[in-house]
């Protein structure tokens, strides 16, 4: 049974489409290294093959307690959304569009933005945006039937994760960066990276340990980051001003969930109920076995396709075939 909902929770996609050729020449503006533009590793950050279509999709089917979905873009939509809207039925999450513009309002000069941390960083700036909400990255779906309380707890969020010390802290990379630097080949950290950027939002913070997020949906609260940033707004403006990627920066989510802690007002779940792939160099009957393991565990709620664009295009069309069958 549905847990009964007594307040409106919303939904948050970020979504570019990498391969129009109007962000690809905004884009070219601003790099240092025009190169990059061709670099496929560099790329799948912004290209993409429709899988929003199933992101917005499996919202709708599987989390139909959603008030809106927003979806978040730079001057552009999704080839499926109009269509779409056109004939979707009237109950259910209602999908709104909203422009950078919209959430950069006095910050203007920061765009254009190619960077999805500074993005992130405005998300609580949506209008109308309820005080509860779900934040998804274009590559999340939801594959079951989920339940408010899979995200908030009497209107506490749930955070999915595990404390984990930081990286300087563990032995082991402790002794690798030595041996590095030994050998001479102990490079300055210039990239910011998943854990990173939630360790960033933990230390800002004053923790000494941080809760490591995987590729699941996060919980929030807007008024947890909107406070935070009116009582810091230098801290907003360096985290959003950067175009591209900077490893100071902070990943929103971790700063809400670890801000939450320290309120006391959190529910922390070390159950993901997720299953991620991250690469696709493995046979195809590898991914079918997984999916077929994923549907038969209805306790697995989240699927997370990373970098799908690189992926061979046999493995491409599955994965691509499963999420329409498995969100109509």
């Amino acid at each position: 049974m549905q847990s009964e909902i007594t307040y409106p929770i919303d939904a948050v996609i970020t979504w570019v489409n990498g391969n129009d050729t109007n962000h690809q020449k905004k884009m070219r503006r601003y790099l240092n290294d025009v190169s990059l533009i061709k670099n496929k590793k560099f790329n799948t950050r912004f290209y993409q093959v429709e899988e929003i279509e199933y992101a917005i999709k499996s919202i709708v089917k599987f989390a139909p307690y959603i008030r809106y979905i927003f979806l978040v873009t730079d001057h552009q939509k999704p080839l499926f959304l109009e269509k779409y809207l056109k004939h979707k039925k009237d109950r259910g999450p209602v999908v709104i569009l909203v422009d950078h513009t919209v959430i950069f309002k006095g910050f203007e000069s920061y765009l254009p933005t190619f960077n999805s941390v500074s993005i992130e960083s405005m998300l609580h700036r949506i209008p109308n945006l309820a005080e509860h909400f779900v934040y998804f990255n274009d590559d999340f779906f939801l594959i079951s039937p989920t339940k408010p309380d899979d995200f908030f707890k009497e209107g506490i969020p749930i955070i999915r994760g595990d404390w984990s010390r930081f990286d300087e802290d563990k032995y082991y990379k402790v002794i690798y960066k030595k041996a590095l630097k030994i050998i001479g080949k102990l490079s300055k950290d210039k990239k910011l990276g998943y854990k990173k950027a939630q360790q960033n939002a933990a230390r800002l913070l004053d923790f000494d340990s941080y809760i490591r997020l995987d590729h699941t949906p996060s919980a929030m609260r807007k008024s947890t980051i909107s406070n935070y940033f009116l009582k810091f707004p230098r801290k907003l403006i360096h985290n959003a001003e950067f175009r591209f990627r900077e490893p100071s920066q902070f990943m929103i989510q971790s700063l809400a969930n670890h801000l939450e802690v320290k309120s006391q007002t959190f529910v922390l779940k070390n159950q993901f109920q997720l299953q991620y792939f991250g690469s696709y160099r493995k046979p195809l009957y590898w991914y079918r076995m997984h999916m077929f393991i994923s549907e038969k565990r209805k306790k697995t709620l989240f699927l997370c396709l990373q970098s799908l664009d690189l992926s061979p295009n046999r493995i491409q069309r599955y994965f691509l075939t499963w999420l329409n069958k498995n969100s109509s």
